[in-house]
């Protein structure tokens, strides 16, 4: 994997996705998103493949975007077109992947870790989760009223 920084969009895989994203009719981009999270969820307790984490942190940094306190995608390796309003129901989806990338046996904490950049990917990851979190439990509290 081609990695230049610790950003979401700052590798190889990450910008091949997000053509994936652009290549996606716009009212199919958030199951393209939601297909990343599953890939991730889906595995389980098996060791989670770098390819698919990576895939799962674009994609949670696309949902977060459009959250309260999310960081717009401004890099040149992100998608190049629009991101139509995303579905509240990602959040989770999006939150569960992180948590799995982020435990056990994922190939791309492993990866971070031999580099020593660890810390800083990590933070990173984790404010994206703590901002879908949020964005997630105020979407469940607001379709309760």
């Amino acid at each position: 994997m081609g990695t230049w920084d610790i950003g979401p969009f700052d590798n190889d895989t990450a910008a091949d996705f997000s053509y994936t994203v652009d290549e996606a009719p716009a009212a199919e981009r958030a199951d393209v998103l939601l297909a990343a999270f599953r890939e991730v969820t889906d595995t389980g307790e098996d060791y989670l493949d770098a390819d698919l984490a990576v895939e799962a942190v674009a994609a949670a940094a696309l949902v977060a975007a459009q959250c309260p306190g999310g960081d717009p995608v401004t890099t040149a390796y992100g998608p190049e077109e629009p991101i139509p309003p995303l579905p509240p129901e990602l959040r989770p989806a999006a939150v569960a992947a992180l948590d799995r990338v982020l435990g056990k046996d994922s190939e791309l904490l492993e990866l971070w870790s031999e580099s020593g950049e660890a810390g800083p990917w990590r933070a990173g990851v984790e404010r994206l989760r703590t901002v879908l979190a949020g964005a997630a439990a105020g979407a469940g509290a607001a379709q309760a009223d």
